[in-house]
């Protein structure tokens, strides 16, 4: 998909690729620009502020020093992860600057990743890898419903601020976020660990990383299970309303959300020679929907999630056998099963029905009490099936070529079984008003029949990529990138990237970039049918995202590093629900557009030998037009904190302090409601190493000053959604 306000860029992308095929030109340039360099001496050696940063791979697909990678990125590593005692994927992400967890207002509070101002729903604008492997529910193009990664199996987290299509295709469009696994090296023998803390929190893990045979092995098993947090009160919500309009008395609030969770998590990797195989298993049983699929409490234990994911790959990697050739091949399995048993209204229930049988129907025919409640009991089987090639070329004295090839298939099979809604109560003899209609608990299974939720459907897609790393002069570098898609259900897409380095000191590097990205509409948003809430449109094309950024890496002295991002974009074609003229429904539509603007400033500072300080401060403002009207992004806070003290105080003991602070967060256009408010919080861990030579311990609090924090929610749950009050956990690790 070409659009013209691209092409320029796109020009210049493939420019710079065509250059890179001729080697004689850099050497040219180099005698060009010998005088040139001359005017940037500094007093400084390099080993003066000898750079120390991780290595990031997500942002080329090869490894690259953090200060010269052609991105703005961020790593956190299993060390930095076990200093700040986080215990799971999401505590990781909010140290991250401009990255805000929130929980979403339209998906069962499951976590939204807002990045820089773009925050929607079910977040489908963010892409997360797994080992470089994408982890996507096709239904909502985003990550399965109430997903929560453990920390035990990680390695290391690259997270990518940014556009990242020209390397991975589609959804990588706010950012990337890789999660890598640990390998046998990570590991050296074998450990174990169990936490217990507030509200029936408990958590226990297993790795070990040695030699099977000839094989290389690292397993990791993780367990996590949490109660409800029963000071997270909701006191009014959708079912509050629906009494005092039918004078009932079913609303389960006031009352706590629902937010338990119990999964198993683990993974295998084995690595021998050229070939690298992975494993990865996750069980969610009854995980909790938060304040109820429609913003109605449910009853207690009424409802919940049961999700399962398998990952599998094979990795057979050759940079011997072809001479200036590093070749691979990768070919991966990831199967998703969702069984969602979801209460929609609590027991007791009266709720408008519309001649279609669903509840809020556009078209009123009557009123039903739901004796036991509104349920739906959504299914679906996923299967995604891909072989990705990827080949690097060394053949050329200054450039590296990177070249990708790719196809995939999905499937998603589908079922479901409920006691409202097309086939169900389509044909209910209504009595007149102000007659109800009784419906009790019992589901009718409508699966294989015109009244599920979504028939079964496939994807298809292929891609092929080309990439350049091109060190053009001595502190120059230029990565130039294009990739192009094609979808079996909506067509073609084309999108580039430019990114510029400069080395202007050993102590700064600048960079300038510029990034295209694609999401493709989700499977709800063309497909579903028979949804109370809202129906899908094939009628889409894929949202589209093209970022600016300016990035400044200042390393003042070999012990104090700041780091300043400018940021702008603009998003095309975002789609939402909206009101359909004819019928009333809300339709899936291409009827947004959003531009945005802000900047990330950072610190890494060792203060003292023992104490170490890092802090980011991230603003943005990010607006979306509709119909020649522009309002600021709901939700999305405006600007936001992060300060982390680590402090080394005695041999083996450290205590590590967090404060976040998250502020100017707007409501939606037509809400009355005053701004949701500001709000700290404040952690600590405190932990002991090296105890009798094998036990380590640790002691944590989250919201140490037990604040009322609140995240914004719709209006039918008027007062917003409490985050977590005080909690506490303690940890022990043995290291065999």
């Amino acid at each position: 998909m070409w659009k013209a306000t691209g092409r320029g860029m796109r020009l210049v992308a493939l420019l710079a690729l065509v250059f890179a095929w001729r080697p004689g030109w850099a050497a040219s340039l180099e005698e060009k620009m010998s005088e040139l360099r001359g005017l940037f001496q500094s007093s400084y050696s390099g080993e003066d502020y000898y750079r120390t940063d991780g290595l990031l791979v997500t942002a080329t697909g090869t490894m690259r020093p953090l200060h010269k990678a052609p991105a703005v990125a961020s790593i956190i590593t299993a060390e930095a992860i076990e200093q700040m005692g986080a215990v799971s994927l999401d505590e990781i992400l909010e140290t991250v600057p401009g990255l805000h967890v929130a929980p979403s207002s339209l998906n069962r509070l499951d976590p939204v990743y807002s990045i820089r101002g773009i925050h929607t729903g079910v977040n489908p604008q963010v892409l997360f890898l797994l080992n470089g492997l994408p982890v996507v529910h096709p239904f909502f193009g985003a990550r399965p419903s109430a997903f929560r990664l453990p920390v035990s199996s990680i390695a290391r987290v690259e997270v990518i601020r940014g556009p990242g299509s020209a390397v991975y295709g589609a959804d990588a469009f706010a950012g990337v976020i890789n999660v890598i696994t640990k390998e046998a090296d990570d590991i050296h023998g074998a450990r174990m660990g169990m936490r217990a803390g507030s509200f029936d929190f408990y958590n226990a893990w297993l790795e070990h990383g040695g030699s099977w045979g000839a094989w290389r092995a690292a397993l990791t098993l993780e367990w996590q299970k949490s109660g409800i947090d029963p000071h997270r009160i909701i006191d009014q919500d959708l079912q509050t309303g629906l009494d005092r309009l039918f004078g009932t008395s079913a609303s389960q609030a006031p009352g706590p959300l629902q937010k338990d969770f119990n999964l198993l998590d683990g993974h295998l990797t084995l690595t021998k020679d050229r070939w690298t195989l992975r494993l990865w298993g996750w069980l969610q049983q009854d995980a909790g929907t938060g304040a109820g699929i429609a913003r109605a409490l449910p009853a207690s234990d009424s409802d919940g999630d049961d999700i399962a994911q398998a990952l599998a790959d094979i990795l057979y990697r050759d940079s011997e056998s072809l001479a200036n050739w590093d070749i691979s091949a990768r070919l991966s399995y990831l199967y998703i099963r969702t069984d969602s048993f979801l209460q929609l209204l609590p027991p007791g229930a009266v709720a408008p029905i519309g001649a279609d049988g669903n509840i809020f129907s556009a078209n009123t025919q009557g009123l039903a009490l739901f004796t036991e409640g509104a349920f739906g009991n959504p299914q679906g089987r996923d299967h995604h099936l891909a072989l990705d090639l990827v080949g690097f070329y060394t053949g050329f004295d200054t450039h590296l070529l990177r070249l990708g090839a790719g196809v995939k298939y999905i499937e998603e099979r589908t079922a479901e079984a409920k006691n409202f809604g097309p086939g169900v109560l389509d044909r209910a003899p209504f009595p007149p008003l102000p007659g109800v209609l009784t419906v009790n608990g019992g589901l009718t299974d409508v699966s294989g029949t015109p009244y599920i939720y979504m028939d079964n459907q496939r994807r298809n897609l292929f891609y092929l990529s080309l990439q350049d790393e091109w060190p053009f002069a001595k502190y120059w570098s230029l990565t130039a990138g294009v990739r192009y898609d094609h979808y079996s259900d909506f067509g073609d897409t084309v999108n580039s990237r430019f990114a510029l380095v400069w080395e202007t000191r050993p102590d700064l590097t600048a960079k300038l970039l510029y990034g295209e990205a694609f999401r493709p509409p989700s499977f709800n948003e063309l497909f579903s049918k028979n949804n109370p809430a809202a129906v899908g449109s094939t009628d889409l094309d894929p949202e589209t995202i093209r970022t600016w950024e300016l990035a400044l890496d200042y390393q003042r002295t070999p012990t104090q590093r700041w780091l300043l991002n400018l940021f702008c974009y603009q998003a095309e074609d975002l789609i939402a629900f909206r009101a359909d003229p004819a019928t009333g429904i809300a339709t899936a539509r291409n009827v947004l557009d959003l531009n945005g603007y802000g900047f990330e400033v950072e610190t890494q500072w060792r203060l003292t030998e023992d104490l170490q300080l890092l802090a980011n401060f991230s603003f943005q403002r990010a607006k979306y037009e509709e119909d020649g009207q522009e309002t600021l992004v709901p939700e999305a806070p405006g600007m936001q904190a992060y300060a982390n003290l680590h402090w080394t105080f005695r041999p083996h003991w450290s205590l590590d302090g967090q404060y976040f602070w998250i502020a100017n967060r707007h409501r939606a256009a037509g809400d009355t409601r005053q701004e949701t408010p500001d709000y700290s919080l404040v952690n600590l861990t405190l932990r002991r190493t090296g105890i009798a030579g094998h036990w380590d311990a640790a002691l944590a609090v989250r919201n140490l000053f037990n604040e009322d924090a609140r995240e914004p929610a719709l209006a039918a749950i008027p007062n917003d959604y409490p985050m977590p009050s005080r909690t506490l956990w303690a940890e022990i690790r043995y290291n065999f």
